[in-house]
């Protein structure tokens, strides 16, 4: 599987772990409205965080989240809630298509970007328990803003695989894997790591 991270940003994720926005806020101590608006509104830009020991760290942005868009396809949760589920989670995509998808979408298809490739047997095996699974991409609403609420994100044994793969097919079975909090092992389960812009390998950073 796939995690997609800021350029450069791999020294401190391989230091830190993988984290999700609201663990990123934990370990830098940030708290009151700066957290509010990191965790609880739409993020047009990415945003960039810095801490006297644990140095800086960029939040990416939520371009592809048309505000308008969500509001209508939310159910039962305000945006601020679901923008709050987002930034609990570590998002990993199951297929390389859907991460060249990103790479290769928009203002996305102009930079270079950190991906992180991972054990997926290995990384099951170790968190389990707090894996949650996505049939939409819950961080858009750019093309077909599906209806998403507190129930897009099941744990594995509640997750309707065998119906998604009838209806779908096994690729698109899933759309999303997501963590929860953090993986603060990430390194002992990362397998490669490439500089990407778009569908080409830029540079490997790291390879077992």
């Amino acid at each position: 599987m796939y995690h997609v991270a800021e350029d450069g940003a791999w020294a401190s994720i391989r230091r830190n772990g993988l984290l999700s926005t609201s663990a990123l806020l934990d370990l830098f101590g940030i708290c009151g409205q700066e957290r509010t608006a990191a965790e609880r509104e739409h993020r047009p830009n990415s945003k960039r965080v810095e801490h006297a020991v644990y140095g800086c760290a960029v939040i990416r942005d939520q371009k592809p989240l048309n505000e308008a868009k969500l509001r209508k396809c939310l159910v039962g949760l305000t945006t601020a809630e679901w923008y709050q589920i987002l930034n609990g989670k570590v998002f990993f995509w199951p297929t390389q298509r859907r991460l060249v998808n990103l790479l290769s979408a928009g203002e996305y298809a102009h930079r270079a970007h950190c991906v992180i490739t991972v054990d997926t047997a290995l990384l099951l095996e170790r968190h389990a328990p707090s894996v949650r699974l996505s049939p939409i991409n819950s961080g858009s609403t750019l093309f077909d803003a599906k209806p998403r609420g507190r129930d897009t994100f099941l744990p594995l044994e509640d997750y309707p695989f065998q119906e998604r793969r009838k209806k779908r097919g096994t690729a698109d079975a899933i759309a999303e894997l997501a963590v929860e909090y953090s993986v603060p092992d990430v390194d002992e389960m990362t397998v490669r790591v490439a500089r990407m812009k778009g569908s080409e390998e830029v540079e490997v950073i790291y390879s077992t």
